[in-house]
């Protein structure tokens, strides 16, 4: 699950600004730079190869979307994954895919659902196989991510448009940072998520925009709730109770 290619593609216009915010994300979520962590500009020139002009023209960006904040006489701070931020992350993901699936599920060709029930049910068989041999392997759990990822760039994508995109973008890295420390997509829980995703991808088959809008909602807020579980917080609200204003 956190291996979402759409949290760290460029644009194709892949121009200066993209390829610096690319290079920096892919730091990132490579664990190079870790959430949390102080970093001066000219640690981030090393690191990504990037000059200190176009760090320094990054560096708002990644303010604006809450990815680095700056200290005084400290340098720049790496996002911290805090109870804020797994709230925060989990309930804007839901807000786009829960309005997105709505949409996606009157427009998705027999083909594209076709495509992704094949994917996800191929997964499931392997990983079926392999606990009857033993244990899912690492390589077999990181095929899995791609394919939880891919339905969920697949719905976003689908509305064709660019601030929804951008937006989901930022908000993924977020999402796969959580992830990183915390709910990794691991044995365990490859088949469980898998099947979530066949009820959601089923729904989308059948045409029913309600359906699939409570099923991807319910499989959100079960990865939320594992998140808030693992912080150890014993504060954890349905999601719709976290939508009211």
């Amino acid at each position: 699950m956190d291996n979402g290619p759409s949290a760290t593609t460029d644009h194709p216009s892949g121009n200066s600004r993209d390829r610096a915010y690319g290079s920096f994300t892919r730091h990132l979520l490579s664990k190079d730079l870790r959430a949390g962590q102080f970093v001066s500009q000219r640690e981030l020139v090393e690191l990504t190869g990037l000059t200190l002009a176009a760090v320094r023209e990054l560096i708002p960006r990644l303010e604006a979307e809450g990815l680095v904040r700056t200290v005084p006489k400290r340098g720049m701070q790496i996002v911290h994954v805090d109870l804020n931020m797994v709230r925060d992350a989990f309930q804007f993901r839901a807000f786009l895919e829960v309005g997105a699936i709505r949409i996606f599920t009157q427009i998705a060709t027999s083909e594209t659902v076709s495509q992704l029930r094949a994917s996800h049910e191929d997964i499931i068989s392997r990983c079926e196989a392999a606990l009857k041999a033993g244990q899912i392997s690492e390589d077999l759990v990181a095929q899995a991510q791609a394919v939880d990822w891919s339905l969920h760039q697949t719905i976003i994508a689908s509305l064709a448009n660019r601030i929804v995109e951008d937006a989901y973008r930022s908000n993924a890295i977020k999402i796969r940072l959580i992830k990183q420390e915390q709910t990794r997509l691991n044995s365990n829980l490859v088949i469980p998520t898998m099947q979530e995703h066949l009820r959601v991808i089923e729904a989308i088959a059948s045409q029913e925009p309600e359906v699939a809008a409570a099923a991807i909602e319910d499989h959100i807020e079960k990865a939320r709730v594992r998140a808030l579980e693992q912080r150890g917080t014993g504060r954890v609200n349905s999601s719709r109770e976290a939508y009211c204003p």
